[in-house]
């Protein structure tokens, strides 16, 4: 768990720890700094969040989740119908490249990049992000995305009814590889292949071979583009930004 080192938000912790004096029980209040600190307070006090206490590995190492909604054992068997988490992404990182079994919505709070796998045109489309850009990706669309600046990179990620644990959260190219060989070894059924596997999100009728052949071009994408960079106007503005955070934490 190790890779990513949150950004320090203890400038801003006096006014949090003052402001949960004043909440509610049951109440939790999150301040996402520019710097990709996450600051959190209820009635017992406020502290930073760091990776190693409350945060979980989210798909790769060096990125990290907090759940809000659901959990990582999230699952069709055991809904709670869609997990919302919080995820810091390290500097200048990217996802392996993977597909969802349900949607997904992702809202950055930095300068971010989207590779989408776009099968009418045959082809990897790159759709950059900045802060306050949120993107909306469909079930089963192979996707990566990445942080192209070089501080941590708070998102609010969603799916509909999986958690990081069940084996159709994020499928990759490796796994759609092994699926599509289950898949021939049991007399050339397309799709999930076994009744064990009905009912979940990744249906019948998925060709693996395919979806692992789009994902291995995202991952080609990646080798030969990287994950992009901030414009010399992006990083003014990421100053800039911080300055603005800094003047309005609470204090």
């Amino acid at each position: 768990m190790s890779g990513v080192e949150f950004g320090s938000g203890r400038s801003g912790l006096r006014g949090m720890a003052r402001l949960a004096r004043e909440l509610p029980y049951g109440v939790e209040l999150f301040q996402l700094g520019s710097e990709g600190s996450v600051l959190f307070a209820d009635r017992d006090g406020a502290r930073e969040l760091g990776p190693r206490e409350e945060f979980l590995p989210f798909i790769d190492d060096g990125q990290f989740a907090h759940y809000l909604v659901g959990d990582a054992r999230t699952s069709p068997e055991r809904p709670s119908n869609a997990t919302v988490k919080l995820g810091v992404v390290g500097p200048r990182s990217a996802f392996t490249p993977h597909a969802h079994g349900g949607e997904h919505f992702v809202l950055s709070l930095g300068h971010a990049s989207c590779g989408l796998w776009d099968a009418p045109r045959g082809r990897v489309t790159e759709i950059p992000l900045v802060p306050g850009g949120m993107i909306r990706i469909p079930e089963m669309m192979p996707h990566s995305f990445a942080n192209r600046g070089t501080r941590p990179l708070n998102i609010l990620a969603a799916n509909t009814g999986f958690g990081i644990d069940h084996e159709d959260y994020a499928i990759t190219a490796d796994e759609a590889e092994r699926r599509a060989t289950d898949d021939v070894v049991r007399g050339g059924r397309r799709g999930l292949g076994t009744a064990a596997r009905i009912g979940t999100v990744a249906r019948i009728g998925t060709d693996f071979g395919l979806l692992a052949a789009a994902l291995r071009d995202i991952e080609r994408a990646q080798r030969l583009r990287g994950v992009g960079t901030t414009t010399a106007r992006e990083r003014l503005a990421a100053g800039l930004r911080r300055i603005a955070s800094a003047l309005e934490s609470p204090r």
